[in-house]
């Protein structure tokens, strides 16, 4: 789904992705952890089809990026970020945020919809606890039930691959693991398109996490089925400082050593 063949993204001098390799198969359930500035968010844009590498050879759902129509290939993806929720017209419905998804669209009247897309906004919002609030201007949602909304939204396009950047920043505990929880059902959907989490705290990473890859300054510190990747010395070297990694029910947890 996802082939990333020696990338490196160099901006300004500075040097954000140095040869990373990285294949998504069908089926994957990857989170990608590391500390701030470490390439994390660059790393999803390249997957995205957002931003050209430096160098390196992207294939992305059979296209290769720099010889493909990319704004197409971006159409099949579900890209939800920070940039997106502040992208969204504050006095749109909740239920008209989650219609323009099925054509990647910002504004609902930009094209025609179906009976069937209308029933599928019905059901997602169900699906995310946000049915009672489908009439609610987006603006006057907390940052919780936004992105509930968005991820809602991130689905309506039927998309071959979703990725996630840092979708929990900013939640409080209950709407944190209100999110984490839709995460974790989609995760089991083995007819879901493959996901990736880009996060800084292995606590919010939701059961059914396949993979994982840590991150460190452009480079990659580790990468692999999750159950070996996310330890405690893998994960203390990622953040260079000492900590215990351990995983109750399906949930990691880390905390500082001694």
């Amino acid at each position: 789904m996802v082939d990333l063949a020696g990338v490196s993204v160099v901006r300004d001098g500075r040097c954000l992705l140095d040869g990373i390799g990285w294949q998504i198969r069908s089926g994957d359930r990857w989170a990608v952890l590391g500390p701030n500035g470490s390439g994390k968010t660059t790393l999803l844009e390249v997957a995205a089809m957002q931003l050209l590498p430096t160098r390196g050879v992207v294939t992305v759902l059979g296209q290769r990026y720099g010889s493909c129509d990319a704004r197409a290939v971006r159409q099949r993806i579900a890209f939800v970020s920070g940039a997106l929720v502040r992208s969204v017209r504050p006095a749109l419905a909740a239920r008209d945020v989650v219609l323009t998804g099925r054509f990647g669209a910002l504004e609902p009247w930009w094209h025609d919809y179906e009976k069937s897309d209308h029933d599928d906004v019905d059901r997602l919002l169900e699906e995310v606890g946000m049915a009672d609030l489908a009439e609610q201007p987006f603006g006057l949602l907390s940052e919780g039930e936004r992105q509930q909304v968005i991820l809602a939204r991130s689905l309506m396009g039927r998309p071959e691959l979703i990725l996630l950047d840092e979708p929990a920043a900013g939640l409080d505990l209950g709407a944190r693991e209100r999110l984490i929880a839709h995460l974790s059902r989609l995760s089991a959907d083995r007819t879901a398109a493959p996901m990736v989490l880009v996060t800084h705290h292995v606590e919010e990473i939701p059961p059914g996490i396949t993979h994982a890859m840590l991150v460190r300054q452009g480079h990659v510190v580790a990468a692999g089925p999750a159950e070996e990747v996310l330890a405690s010395d893998a994960i203390s070297e990622c953040f260079e400082t000492g900590l215990v990694v351990d995983r109750s029910a399906g949930r990691w947890r880390a905390r500082a050593a001694g």
